[in-house]
Formats: structure tokens, C-alpha cells, sequence
């Protein structure tokens, strides 16, 4: 099976099935497909029907949302997400929400491995999602003992909220201690370091993405390859 992804500097939806994959060990051909100024939409539908990235293309169908890819997977894979059922209800439940949740963060903090930014003034909407994460993860932490967020094994629903791992990198966001020592274990596991290793190697830009990042923050240290 295929994998198609965008710039791993950028693409936080296609870092979810890429870390949930190689923490897994489950094969696949990588396929990355930078994004281009303007609209992806007839570059990206040679291979997604949604035109938007990540997809999965398989010998018999193609699937083009995240949450799709990582059922598929579990069909074949039961260690996608927790064995124990509790533990498997609230991976699912956490990664549901944040699947659809915390526009917020999303906005004022685009993702872009490889930049430090500093924000350029509080903003209490971004601090309320944070509380809402710092509680989510401290939640999963101590209801199923960690050291990941369903319990002894790295799931789904650490690689849905590793795109948070790294804008907390990026833009100096702090959680409490507990929440902040969860993203260490994060930005420290193997398939975490690879996808960030790759993405400062990488040269291409995405200026408006650039831009967006700059709305609300100032770039304090750029560490991607000239």
C-alpha cells in the first residue's frame, strides 16, 4: 500500500497514519507530494478523491481521511489502538475530538516543524484549548498509566495528537508537568525524531503556509535547510 503525505514540515494530517505506521511496524511506500503555491486540487486528485492529503491507496480502493485509514488498519492490525475495551472507548472518544476540535490551535498555530515562533500576545481562546488538552492527556495518563495516552503501548490516539507535540515545540506552549513530560516521550520516540529529521532536511516552502504561522507570531529561529 501507498502513503501518499505533503511536506512533513507542514502536513499534520499526514504525520497521524505516517507515526501511527512506522511506531507500528506496519510496511508501506511513501509517497510525498510537496504542496505548490495556489490550490493542490488537481495535483493531489491524480491520487485522492478529496484532493487533500494524507490517502492511502490500496490495490482495491483508495482511502483519504485519517480516521478511515487508521479503522482500516486496525481491521488487520489490533494493536492500532488499546486491547483493554475502556482504554480502547476513550483512545477513540479523545482522538474523535480532536479529529474535529481545537480550531483554535489550529489557526494561531500552524504547524511548521522546523521554525521556533513566539506569539505575539496572549490569546485566550488558544489557552482554553490548551487547558482542554493539558486535561485530556493528564485523564488518559492516569486512567490507564501510561506512559502513553491509552497506556503502555504507543495507539491511534498518540498519533493523532503528535501534530500538538510538535506546535507545543514550535511555538513555546508549556502544559503542566505532567502533560509537558508526556510530549518529551513523544518528540523522543524513533518515529517522532524521523519525521522531524526529515522535515528540517527538506528545502521546499510553502509561502503562504509561511505566512499564516506569521499572523500571529514573530520567527525567533529558523532550523530547515537552506
Amino acid at each position: 500500500m501507498i502513503l501518499f503525505i505533503a511536506n512533513k514540515n507542514y502536513s499534520s494530517w499526514s504525520l497521524r497514519p505516517w507515526v501511527l505506521m512506522r511506531a507500528l511496524g506496519i510496511d508501506f511506500e511513501e509517497r510525498v507530494m510537496p504542496f505548490k503555491p495556489g490550490s493542490n486540487w488537481e495535483a493531489f486528485r491524480d491520487f485522492s478523491p478529496s484532493g487533500k492529503v494524507p490517502a492511502l491507496v490500496l490495490p482495491e480502493t483508495t482511502l483519504w481521511d485519517s480516521l478511515a485509514i487508521t479503522e482500516y488498519l486496525y481491521e488487520s492490525h489490533s494493536s492500532v489502538w488499546p486491547s483493554e475495551r475502556l482504554a480502547r472507548a476513550w483512545a477513540r472518544c479523545a482522538t474523535a475530538e480532536m479529529h474535529s476540535g481545537f480550531p483554535v490551535l489550529r489557526e494561531v498555530c500552524s504547524m511548521s516543524c522546523g521554525v521556533r515562533m513566539s506569539l505575539y500576545e496572549p490569546n485566550a481562546a488558544l489557552n482554553k484549548e490548551l487547558e482542554r488538552i493539558d486535561e485530556l492527556w493528564c485523564e488518559g495518563l492516569n486512567s490507564f498509566a501510561g506512559p502513553y495516552l491509552a497506556g503502555a503501548q504507543f495507539t491511534a490516539v498518540d498519533a493523532f495528537f503528535a501534530p500538538v507535540v510538535f506546535r507545543l515545540q514550535t511555538y513555546g506552549l508549556v502544559l503542566g508537568d505532567q502533560a509537558q513530560e508526556y510530549a518529551e516521550l513523544m518528540l523522543a520516540h524513533p518515529a517522532m525524531r524521523q519525521w522531524y529529521k526529515e522535515a528540517l532536511q527538506e528545502v521546499w516552502r510553502d509561502t503562504p503556509h509561511d505566512a499564516e504561522c506569521q499572523k500571529y507570531s514573530r520567527v525567533v529561529e529558523d532550523l530547515r535547510a537552506d
